[in-house]
């Protein structure tokens, strides 16, 4: 089952066009050129996410409740449909081919989810395409993008408290950081050609493409519009040893990165 249910648009009067000025009709999470993505669809992804996987009550024994995979939110659900479209739309247009396959069981195992969640496999197939998208050369990041990764870092509690910021910023200024950094450029260009545009409830919109051991985002590519006045949990897990991000995705980096 592909968790993917999108609504193409049908061929409105040029006129209405111009009439309308922007996108943003009632029940549409996203758009990406002349296609809709629903909040109908949204909801049934989240639905086939509650049924194939309960919620668990307790953490596993001997494992920490702050360790236990969270189930995808809305908002991350959005992201997935939103940049699996761009992806497709630039491959078919560029003739782009996976460098790799990632498997569901692989996504399932980083996510927690079981495999046959319609969610797991469009991640997994999001993930494939992703890895034959060019990053292009790696990008050397500039002082403030070096101090967001920290500040992300830090928030996450991924870099030691005890670890000073030149130190932690020796660490984490490597490939991988600078592959991530290519990644990212290559596809908000892909997203800008495109034309996505983003209910402003799920904004600012971004997918992560390198993340902190935990999973939390160290660089992440925009979807559509930054602004919002929407409000986002996100969980801190627990202190890490070291302040190195990893490939974000688990079983494959976008752009083939490895973990």
């Amino acid at each position: 089952m592909r968790a993917r249910r999108l609504v193409a648009v049908a061929s409105v009067a040029l006129g209405l066009v111009a009439l309308s000025g922007c996108r943003a009709e009632p029940g549409v999470a996203a758009y990406v050129g002349d296609l809709r993505i629903t909040e109908d669809a949204v909801t049934g992804v989240m639905d086939d996410l509650r049924t194939k996987n309960p919620t668990p009550t307790a953490a596993p024994e001997g494992q920490p409740p702050a360790q236990v995979p969270q189930p995808p939110d809305r908002g991350q659900v959005v992201s997935v449909l939103v940049l699996s479209e761009v992806c497709e739309r630039v491959s078919a247009e560029k003739n782009y081919q996976p460098r790799g396959q990632v498997a569901p069981e692989q996504v399932a195992q980083q996510l927690g989810l079981s495999s046959d969640t319609g969610y797991v496999r469009q991640t997994a197939a999001l993930y494939s395409c992703l890895s034959g998208v060019p990053a292009g050369a790696p990008v050397a990041p500039t002082a403030q993008e070096l101090a967001d990764v920290l500040a992300a870092g830090r928030k996450a509690g991924a870099i030691p408290a005890d670890v000073t910021d030149e130190a932690a910023a020796g660490q984490l200024d490597g490939e991988q950081l600078r592959t991530a950094l290519a990644t990212r450029k290559s596809l908000a260009d892909a997203v800008a050609a495109y034309d996505v545009t983003v209910n402003p409830r799920y904004r600012p919109l971004e997918f992560p493409v390198l993340s902190f051991s935990g999973d939390a985002p160290a660089v992440s590519v925009p979807l559509g519009e930054a602004g919002s006045d929407a409000v986002t949990d996100v969980s801190t897990p627990d202190p890490l040893p070291t302040a190195g991000p990893q490939a974000a995705g688990g079983p494959q980096a976008p752009g083939g990165t490895d973990s």
